[in-house]
């Protein structure tokens, strides 16, 4: 009886499944109900369904589809489905995957004279960045991955990082001694001992217990992540140095590109950089909503004046001799741009 049993329900569980798949594929069908695309390509991104620049890409998708009458259809893979960015851009580089969203910081592991663009306190604000980025010297720079197997196409944004602690910093001194919680990276290492802190590497999911318990006096991000992480609650002073502004960048295989017709590649490029508009006004709303957020929770905001803030920057001379070398004459030719 049992054994009977089991059949009857594992037959009524294939029926199952059998009637799901003609619900999707016919749910599909109706979908698609535009022209067959020419190309598919796959678009990989590495954030959530809602973020700025996963939208962004969404946009850069719908724009490329409509523009081409349906001809080139671009499917966004997020969270990281394709594989992390360093994996996505090597894959890139042999035509494995044909666009994509990646962070400077990550281009520069194999584009070492893109790094200059992420020196401290390089960008006296986001508007100065922007000026740098959308002129000639971001389209000098979008052009040095061509030899690298890769077309940049434009530059997204990915907002500043300041300081947040448990005592305020208001000026250079407060915050030498301060133990400070760092990314994996020795630049930023760097910075943080010459502004004559103590640099703490430590996981980013760990960086609220490590505060809470007093393994660091604070830690350096951008608003967004500030406030979801609630780090606010245990690190209530924002001090805004905008010590970095690390722009990330859209790009695409130079094996994909090189296939495209001039006019797709100008339909392609133009889309790129009409979406990146969009994904930089979107950026602008999550930092401000954010930062609201974390007002409304009592935390104190210093902003150091444009005298202190170059007091900070003077302290790098060190860090930028180190990382820019040969590159000092174009590191002040960004500076007074």
């Amino acid at each position: 009886m049992k054994r009977k049993l089991v059949i009857v329900l594992s037959l009524i569980s294939a029926v199952l499944v059998i009637v799901l798949i003609v619900v999707l594929a016919t749910i599909n069908v109706k979908k698609d109900t535009g022209p067959t695309p020419e190309y598919v390509f796959f678009y990989a991104e590495n954030q959530t369904a809602n973020y700025p620049t996963t939208l962004g890409a969404d946009y850069f998708s719908e724009l490329v589809y409509e523009k081409t009458g349906g001809r080139i259809k671009i499917l966004v893979k997020y969270d990281a489905e394709l594989g992390s960015e360093s994996e996505v851009i090597k894959q890139m580089r042999y035509g494995g995957i044909a666009f994509a969203r990646v962070s400077l910081s990550q281009l520069a592991e194999i584009i070492p004279d893109m790094n200059i663009l992420q020196m401290p306190y390089l960008y006296s604000s986001s508007e100065h960045m922007w000026r740098v980025l959308d002129g000639e010297i971001g389209d000098e720079y979008l052009n040095k991955t061509e030899s690298y197997g890769i077309k940049g196409l434009s530059w997204y944004d990915a907002g500043a990082r300041n300081f947040y602690s448990i005592r305020p910093i208001r000026k250079l001194e407060d915050i030498e001694g301060m133990n400070i919680r760092v990314q994996e990276s020795a630049m930023m290492a760097d910075m943080v001992s010459a502004l004559g802190a103590v640099p703490s590497k430590i996981v980013y999911s760990e960086v609220y217990s490590a505060i809470e318990q007093g393994m660091v006096d604070g830690a350096e991000n951008n608003w967004p992540s500030y406030e979801s992480m609630r780090h606010y609650i245990v690190a209530p002073y924002y001090t805004v140095d905008e010590h970095t502004r690390v722009p990330e960048l859209q790009i695409c295989s130079s094996a994909i590109w090189n296939q495209l017709s001039e006019e797709d590649k100008s339909i392609i490029a133009d889309c790129a950089r009409e979406s990146a508009l969009y994904e930089r006004k979107l950026w602008a709303e999550r930092e401000k909503s954010s930062r609201q957020i974390a007002e409304k929770s009592g935390i104190t905001v210093i902003e150091l004046s444009l005298e202190e803030k170059k007091r900070f920057r003077d302290a790098m001379t060190e860090v930028y001799v180190k990382y820019c070398g040969e590159q000092m004459d174009e590191l002040e030719r960004i500076m007074d741009y």
